[in-house]
């Protein structure tokens, strides 16, 4: 009985070595040494782990360079949306600008205001012509000097007087 499970185990194991081989040099015929076998998948195996390290370390690159993306284009989109935004209020302030600016009615000048009203009676009594009153008053660019310029009270300090 013992000599039976002896050649029944060597057997089995000559039966797995022919397979490792057919795995390893699949298409050749297989080898009868056992130790070639053995050398052959020990190289194979040290070679697999080298591969399988090296798309471990590729992979974690690209699982930090998809973290930098994305948070790159986070950054993006909070740019994007703020640059809308500031669009969005500079058309608001241009739309209220270009309001502002239409062609607004003639505004006196405050000193004018206060003068007596031109009657064109008033033209002929002093012998001058009466303006055409289809004609469009002159703009009014007063209105854009700064207020420290309309004030004169401080005209004597800063000029000296006229002869």
């Amino acid at each position: 009985m013992l000599p039976g499970r002896r050649t029944l185990r060597r057997d089995r194991l000559n039966e797995r070595f022919n397979e490792l081989c057919a795995i390893l040099e699949p298409g050749k015929p297989p080898k009868a040494d056992k130790v070639a076998i053995l050398s052959d998948a020990a190289r194979l195996l040290s070679q697999l782990r080298a591969e399988a390290q090296k798309l471990k370390q590729s992979n974690e690159s690209l699982q930090d360079s998809i973290k930098s993306l994305k948070a790159e284009k986070s950054k993006l989109r909070d740019e994007k949306t703020r640059l809308k935004a500031e669009k969005e209020r500079l058309e608001q302030m241009l739309k209220g600008v270009s309001a502002a600016a239409a062609p607004a009615p003639f505004v006196p000048h405050p000193a004018a205001a206060a003068a007596p009203s031109f009657h064109p009676a008033a033209f002929v009594q002093a012998g001058k012509f009466v303006p055409y009153p289809t004609y469009p008053p002159p703009a009014a660019f007063w209105q854009w000097i700064p207020p420290t310029s309309l004030d004169t009270s401080k005209d004597p300090a800063h000029w000296p007087p006229v002869a």
